[in-house]
This record gives C-alpha cells, sequence and structure tokens, in this order.
C-alpha cells in the first residue's frame, strides 16, 4: 500500500481529505503545525480526527510563526474580524501552506512517500492567495526540482480534492466517508473546549456549508 502524507489541521476541509485519501487506499501519516495559532484547540481535534479516521502514525510540529506576526491568527494584538471583509483578510498567515508544504515534503522523502495531501479550496474561501491552483501546481514542481527523490525517479504528487468544490459539497463528501465533524474545530478563535465563536470568517463559511448542504451542523458555540 501507498504511503502519502495528509497535512492535518483539525478542521473540517483537511479531515475531508484525510478520509478521501484512505478511502484511496494510502497508508496516511498525519502532520499538523504548531505555529503560534491563537488556539491549541484545532491541534487537539487533528489528534482526535487522526485517530479516528485510521492515520498510521500523526506527527506535530513546532514552527513559531508569532516571531513574525502580522496576522490575526499570530499576533493577539491584531483582532479577528467578525465581519465580512474585501481582498485578502487579516487572518492571512504570511506563507503558511507554504512552511507547511516543505515540512510534509521533507516527510515525504523520509517516509519515501510520492503522495501529499492538502486540504485547501478556491472557492468557498477567504481568498488567500495560497489556496490557489495556480499555486498547487507551482509547488508541486518546486517539489520535482528540489528534492533527491524527484531527480532519481520518484516524482510527488501533491493532491488537493478539494480545490474546485463548494463548501456544502465538501460536507456531503466527508458525510458520504463517514467524518464526524464533530470531532473538528475551524473557527479562528475557539475556546480551550473548542467551541467556536460563530462570527468569524471560517465560522460563517462553515456553517452555510452544512446549510447549503441541507445537513445538520454539529458545531459547538460558545454560550451553548
Amino acid at each position: 500500500m501507498a504511503h502519502a502524507v495528509v497535512l492535518l489541521s483539525g478542521g473540517l476541509d483537511s479531515s475531508t481529505v484525510l478520509a478521501l485519501a484512505r478511502q484511496q487506499g494510502y497508508d496516511c501519516h498525519t502532520l499538523s503545525v504548531d505555529y503560534g495559532q491563537r488556539h491549541r484547540s484545532e491541534l487537539a481535534a487533528a489528534q482526535r480526527v487522526a485517530q479516528v479516521l485510521g492515520a498510521v502514525q500523526h506527527r506535530m510540529i513546532q514552527v513559531d510563526l508569532t516571531a513574525f506576526g502580522n496576522s490575526a491568527l499570530t499576533d493577539v494584538r491584531i483582532a479577528v474580524p467578525e465581519q465580512p471583509s474585501t481582498g485578502i483578510p487579516l487572518t492571512y498567515v504570511p506563507a503558511r501552506n507554504t512552511i507547511m508544504l516543505s515540512l510534509a515534503l521533507a516527510w515525504a522523502e523520509v517516509l519515501q512517500a510520492q503522495d501529499i495531501f492538502i486540504g485547501v479550496n478556491a472557492v468557498d474561501y477567504s481568498g488567500y492567495p495560497d489556496c490557489r491552483p495556480e499555486y498547487i501546481g507551482a509547488f508541486e514542481h518546486m517539489a520535482n526540482l528540489a528534492t533527491k527523490a524527484a531527480v532519481e525517479g520518484k516524482r510527488l504528487t501533491l493532491h488537493a480534492p478539494l480545490l474546485n468544490l463548494s463548501k456544502a459539497d465538501i460536507v456531503k463528501c466527508g458525510l458520504q466517508l463517514g467524518v464526524d465533524y464533530s470531532l473538528t474545530v475551524s473557527c479562528y478563535q475557539a475556546d480551550g473546549d473548542g467551541r467556536a465563536c460563530g462570527m468569524c470568517d471560517s465560522c460563517r463559511l462553515r456553517r452555510a456549508g452544512f446549510e447549503a448542504a441541507g445537513m445538520p451542523d454539529p458545531t459547538r458555540y460558545r454560550g451553548k
């Protein structure tokens, strides 16, 4: 059975991707990154999801992006927006997906895995530049130039199976695969128990996805 590295944040999208990779027959090695995000609830969720969905192993790596800040997710002095905004939002973390994918690439080489999965989406999303199809293609191209494995003929494929799906379609897909979304945390400012604020961009997209899918939302919200 082929090995794959799956980036797992603990949220709705990455959990769905893990279920898809498992359905496709991969032995999945899940990777989460503690980059100094506002809360650790999503990291705890990632551990739960990895176990329930049958990851071979789950690892968490620390990379302190608070040293750079300039994001509402890594600088507590910047408030998480609770109203829709235009342009790239304050929750964008500079180079986050590039950093995470680079770590996944390094682990994939060690595992002799030729497949990496990431849960980016370019339909119902916050407008982050590192979630676009052009970026995914460019990173895959770079990976196949920069690694010993690829130079020796073991080319890497970067899978982004949710890239062109609506949030509703992602929810439907995950439910068909048996994903328990009550285990996941998507909120940018969840509390210590993983309860969502219900007001940030990620919460709005998640709620709208369940509504459009006609499915009950299992998200736990603060005050409820």
